[in-house]
């Protein structure tokens, strides 16, 4: 694809590819009669999940054998943190919503290098959106570029964002007033978030680095923002894979996002 750097090419039509096969898979399970059980904690997984993990850790890794692999639904494996670059996937980011059978659920696979993603995609299957970006090389839509929102106004924002979001952080007694579409997939917020059909997209609840990777290089290739609300970057395949929370919006409005959310 023009513009991709030369030693990425390789390894975006490889990453591609995968989350497309990846896509396919969970697709054939959507709105199906799914095993589901829960890993703990109140968190569900389901055989969908499992099957999308499987086949993108197979193609991923045996075709890149000295990168390493850290993914929500396979055991952490600590060797990754003597790879500089390494897969990070979310087979279904939105598992809730995958298994009500709505559509705003997302495969999600980064590839980072020395903590900082290099490559992203972003696919929701079932509404065939494609987002991906490739570090220095803008982020794309089903092969368009993709703008942020130029909206400055906190009050006249469109937020995305989880219900229980609200309970985290102290947006003041006109939160009734705020305009706020919910939905489940942190990664599919953020990438709409990247492509302006939303302002910004907030959550307070900590974030694991699968969840966010892929949409932190999309929303930041874009020309939008996405920090933590003390205005912290981050940074992947650490110890704890662990993010106090995230939060993306276009650039205009991020400032004054994080003086209310501070």
């Amino acid at each position: 694809m023009p513009g991709i750097p030369a030693d990425l090419r390789d390894d975006h039509s490889l990453l591609l590819d995968a989350v497309r096969r990846g896509g396919a898979v969970a697709l054939d399970y959507f709105d199906t009669d799914l095993k589901t059980w829960d890993k703990g904690n109140d968190h569900p997984v389901t055989e969908a999940d499992i099957a999308v993990d499987t086949l993108l850790k197979q193609r991923l890794t045996e075709a890149r054998p000295d990168y390493g692999w850290l993914s929500e639904e396979t055991a952490d494996d600590p060797s990754r943190m003597d790879r500089r670059r390494v897969w990070i996937a979310d087979p279904i980011d939105g598992t809730r919503a995958f298994m009500r059978g709505v559509p705003e659920f997302t495969v999600c696979v980064a590839l980072v290098e020395d903590g900082k993603p290099i490559l992203g995609a972003v696919f929701n299957p079932a509404k065939d959106e494609f987002f991906e970006a490739a570090l220095g090389s803008g982020a794309r839509l089903n092969g368009r570029r993709i703008t942020p929102s130029l909206v400055a106004d906190t009050g006249e924002a469109h937020y995305l964002t989880a219900k229980r979001n609200m309970e985290y952080f102290n947006w003041p007694k006109h939160a009734d007033d705020m305009l706020c579409t919910w939905m489940n997939s942190i990664a599919y917020r953020m990438v709409l978030v990247a492509a302006g059909r939303f302002d910004a997209a907030i959550s307070m609840a900590g974030k694991h680095d699968w969840d966010i990777a892929a949409a932190d290089l999309i929303l930041t290739e874009a020309g939008a923002c996405c920090t933590t609300n003390t205005n912290e970057g981050f940074v992947y395949n650490q110890k704890r894979p662990r993010h106090r929370n995230v939060i993306a919006s276009g650039p205009n409005l991020h400032d004054d996002l994080l003086d209310v959310l501070s």
